[in-house]
């Protein structure tokens, strides 16, 4: 694995205000066909919302469409940087178990890399289970993936 993150990161990071509301958040995911926004607020990177933290943290916990989609966030966020080789963003995700990295190029966020993005950079069998990129792998055993926190 020799690309940077820069190579295979999806740029143009899509946010949404950390008070615009889980209603608005959810559509501007399928609108723009992503399955996680960045929450920002005061121009600051607060956070990471996916759609699984939308079933997870509020349609199962009744919360409203209008309500504000920032504590849905996860504020301990890990990022990566652009210049990284890609092997250094799948030794982050496996060591905090997480799915999605901000990438930083400048001190700014620049975009987006994910378990997805870097699955066709994987020269092992996709179906090998000691695979690193697989994500039962990643994770442990499946149990674990069931169990895990939102926004992985």
């Amino acid at each position: 694995m020799n690309a940077k993150v820069r190579d295979v990161m999806t740029p143009g990071p899509i946010g949404v205000d950390y008070y615009q509301s889980i209603g608005d958040a959810a559509r501007t995911m399928r609108d723009w066909g992503v399955g996680a926004v960045l929450v920002v607020h005061d121009q600051a990177l607060r956070g990471l919302v996916t759609d699984r933290d939308l079933v997870v943290r509020a349609v199962a916990e009744s919360r409203t469409p209008d309500e504000p989609v920032g504590p849905l966030s996860s504020g301990d966020l890990i990022g990566v940087n652009a210049d990284d080789d890609a092997a250094v963003a799948v030794r982050l995700m496996r060591e905090h178990a997480v799915r999605r990295l901000p990438v930083i190029d400048d001190g700014q966020v620049a975009g987006v890399v994910s378990l997805a993005d870097l699955d066709p950079l994987d020269p092992l069998d996709p179906l090998d289970p000691l695979d690193p990129l697989d994500p039962l792998a990643l994770r442990g055993d499946p149990a674990q993936v069931s169990s895990a926190q939102p926004n992985t």
